[in-house]
């Protein structure tokens, strides 16, 4: 058992990394946003709260970028500032397609039950996971092919 899940392991590890970094980003996002909530900013204050939303987005950005580059897909490339841009643009453009599903969904087609909510969450989450690694992979960590 532990050498079928080895080798598969092996066969898709981009993928899995991607899954694992995916997990701790989440991870570091909602501790951050936690921590803020209940140490230094008020939840009940709507100014606060979306401040400790947008610290938390960008910190788990941050390490996002980071753990990808080093871990997932092993960039090599010395043009930080360049692969930086294009990861927090790729974020950025993923964060509003999920602001416009769930607006369209829940607001505009008043699909906004606690079900349908919980529903449309995870449709976006998917495609957001999905659309981040194709970004990634193909835009901001492409690898550069070898010139003969």
């Amino acid at each position: 058992m532990k050498n079928k899940l080895l080798k598969l392991y092996k066969e898709h590890r981009e993928i899995a990394n991607y899954l694992i970094v995916g997990g701790l980003t989440t991870l570091v996002s909602l501790v951050v946003k936690y921590a803020l909530l209940f140490t230094i900013l008020d939840a009940t204050n709507g100014v606060q709260l979306q401040i400790a939303v947008i610290i938390s987005w960008i910190i788990s950005v941050a390490f996002a970028y980071w753990a990808n580059r080093k871990y997932v897909f092993e960039s090599k490339s010395k043009d930080y500032l360049k692969e930086i841009g294009l990861f927090v643009s790729s974020r950025i453009s993923t964060l509003l397609l999920d602001m416009f599903i769930m607006w369209f969904f829940v607001t505009l087609l008043k699909l906004d039950t606690q079900v349908w909510v919980i529903i449309w969450t995870i449709v976006s989450q998917v495609l957001v996971i999905i659309l981040n690694y194709i970004l990634s992979k193909f835009i901001v960590f492409k690898k550069k092919s070898l010139k003969k």
